[in-house]
């Protein structure tokens, strides 16, 4: 059993315009890592013991994780003190949902509210990936314009969640129009070493959606953001061998032709590794996130309690020096013109 030993004091930020402060790394309750999902529920109370005992305070989860059992399990295992603890979840619109938008979002989210042990969330999100491809899971900007944010709104009024948000994951510029648009709070930005984009410009001909330093245009519109995808899937651990209780499968999320191909250009990255700027692969991986200033916090997905023990520590060791950037830069700008 993994002792419930208290480490530094993880330092927290403030959330966007928000009065949140979340904690700079989040416990995420997503099947990707698969604790919350398909975990005991003794590891997975522990789990979550452990991250309030050691100062993590954002918890994110969805109905869509594991089929509503992420959102169940979280809320047995914060029980009824709440103190200090932030909660989101989300809500993801199929095709016959988007008849009437206000009435799926209102469903959706009072069925998590009972999930969760709570009369409210603190941030409620849109799920969807935001194009005008018509495919399934997609929802167009104007859509979400008219349709989303006037259910958003309600909901929010009514008291049953204080912040919106959403899921930054479709076509750039209709992401951006989302931030600017000031009706959303928060944005989970996919930002990791693989998919630099929403921190810093890439070069052209780089492997990977170029998501137009979405950080720094949340940062500028005083919205929070959750840095989701920081391990890539799980391929900046530099292996393809996933933990049982994972996905097996992880479609890559704006990098690589596939994981496999995540996982070849994560390993040309052991060279900064063995310069001493980090223990590991994923250490790295993390501490490359929390280097970037515009970043609220950044959520890791786990298996394991002590994956959650090592995500933690490599939070407090702090950012990375400005020589492991460049080295890491430079790595970057090799990957130019490789398939995507």
């Amino acid at each position: 059993m993994l002792a419930r030993k208290k480490s530094i004091p993880m330092k927290t930020t403030k959330f966007g315009r928000t009065d949140l402060d979340v904690s700079l790394l989040t416990f995420g309750c997503g099947a990707v890592g698969g604790l919350m999902t398909k975990g005991s529920t003794a590891d997975q109370d522990r789990a979550v013991a452990w991250a309030r005992d050691n100062g993590i305070s954002h918890f994110d989860t969805a109905p869509s994780y594991g089929d509503t059992t992420s959102e169940t399990n979280l809320g047995r295992g914060l029980g009824q003190n709440r103190n200090g603890i932030v909660v989101s979840t989300k809500v993801g619109l199929n095709q016959d949902d988007l008849g009437d938008v206000e009435r799926a979002s209102r469903r959706s989210l009072e069925a998590s509210l009972k999930r969760l042990r709570q009369d409210h969330v603190d941030v409620f999100q849109l799920h969807n990936t935001v194009d005008s491809t018509g495919e399934p899971g997609t929802i167009t900007l104007d859509q979400v314009f008219n349709d989303v944010v006037p259910a958003f709104m309600k909901l929010r009024d009514e008291g049953k969640t204080r912040y919106l948000g959403f899921t930054a994951k479709g076509d750039t510029d209709a992401l951006h129009t989302m931030v600017e648009s000031g009706h959303f709070d928060s944005a989970q930005v996919f930002y990791n070493i693989l998919v630099p984009s929403a921190g810093e410009p890439i070069p052209a001909g780089y492997p990977a959606q170029d998501f137009n330093q979405l950080l720094t245009v949340c940062q500028r519109h005083g919205v929070g953001t959750i840095g989701v995808r920081i391990l890539a899937g799980g391929a900046l651990s530099g292996s393809e061998q996933r933990h049982p209780l994972g996905i097996q499968t992880v479609p890559p999320i704006g990098s690589g032709l596939d994981y496999a191909s995540d996982v070849r250009r994560a390993l040309r990255l052991g060279s900064v590794v063995a310069g001493g700027h980090a223990a590991n692969l994923p250490e790295l991986a993390v501490r490359y996130a929390i280097s970037n200033d515009a970043l609220s916090t950044m959520e890791i997905g786990i298996a394991t309690i002590e994956e959650l023990q090592k995500a933690t520590d490599a939070v407090n060791k702090g950012s990375l020096s400005k020589d492991a950037l460049s080295e890491i830069k430079a790595i970057q700008a090799g990957f130019a013109d490789e398939p995507s």
